[in-house]
């Protein structure tokens, strides 16, 4: 299967080149690759030239955005930028982060789901980060059946049926839900273990907070769906003070009538979709 590969990079000189060595010597290698050097005032310029002069799936395209690092928008529009670069001839896409280790197989186990089962949409392994003790120890709190945002694999027949990602915080939530919605479904593979160099959310601004609470109004869960699913992200975090920053996301999301990523249709089944998780979570 032909697959192309973006990768959004800011200030990713310690990392890009343990990924990029990963990436370029899949046993499936991809049959081109994006890297989108967002503002970056590092080394990470000339590390990622220097591999592109060196083999031509590679191609670099320097952009100047915020440099600050807000979740969703920033990654998604460096993205969606790569993403103009490339034609349709692919049968995959992936949205891959700058400081990610990949087994060599990985691609080839992506590709074999996909042709296994054409309602596959999004495939993807799991994230391995380092402890205190220097072990490579599983990093993955979201559901099971979750791909994280850091090494996401869409078919084109998903990827153009959810619309491309959206430029906004949840975009790798609403992801999944709307494949669903159009009748795909995640696969996720636990022998393909992904290790991540730089553990989740250490770059993350400051103004994100309340940014979940917004993306849960603007992904139309509705209150009591958003208070729940905010409840059990400050259990897992052990932050109670997570709950307070989402719910005051959500209310000034709905003060301030911030457009929705999904259509009423959408969000009403995401809704039903959530509840009947729910419910199978609390039946044994």
């Amino acid at each position: 299967m032909n697959y192309y590969v973006i990768i959004p990079a800011h200030n990713e000189a310690a990392y890009i080149s343990s990924m990029l060595d990963s990436l370029t010597s899949q046993s499936l290698r991809p049959k081109k690759i994006v890297v989108v050097n967002d503002n970056s005032t590092d080394a990470t310029k000339e590390i990622i030239e220097k591999y592109s002069s060196k083999d031509p799936i590679i191609q670099v395209l320097n952009i100047s955005s915020s440099a600050e690092h807000i979740p969703g928008s920033k990654v998604i529009e460096a993205f969606n930028k790569g993403l103009e670069l490339v034609d349709d001839h692919y049968d995959f896409i992936v949205k891959l982060d700058a400081d990610v280790i990949l087994p060599k197989d990985y691609f080839e186990h992506i590709a074999l789901a996909f042709e296994k089962n054409s309602k596959t949409g999004i495939a993807g392994g799991f994230i391995y980060e380092q402890n205190d003790g220097k072990e490579w120890q599983l990093n993955h709190p979201m559901d099971k059946d979750h791909v994280r945002g850091a090494f996401k694999a869409y078919t084109k027949a998903c990827f153009k049926a959810i619309g491309g990602l959206k430029c906004a915080m949840g975009w790798d939530t609403v992801d999944e839900l709307l494949a669903r919605y159009h009748g795909f479904n995640t696969r996720t593979d636990t022998r393909l273990k992904v290790k991540h160099l730089r553990p989740t959310g250490k770059a993350y601004n400051k103004k994100a907070k309340g940014l979940q609470g917004r993306a849960m109004y603007t992904m139309r869960y509705g209150f009591w769906i958003s208070l729940i699913a905010s409840i059990k992200m400050a259990l897992m975090q052990g932050k109670w003070v997570s709950l307070q920053d989402n719910m005051d996301g959500f209310f000034s999301a709905k003060k301030n009538k911030a457009p929705f990523l999904v259509s009423k249709q959408e969000g009403a089944f995401i809704r039903r979709l959530r509840w009947s998780n729910m419910r199978k979570k609390m039946i044994p």
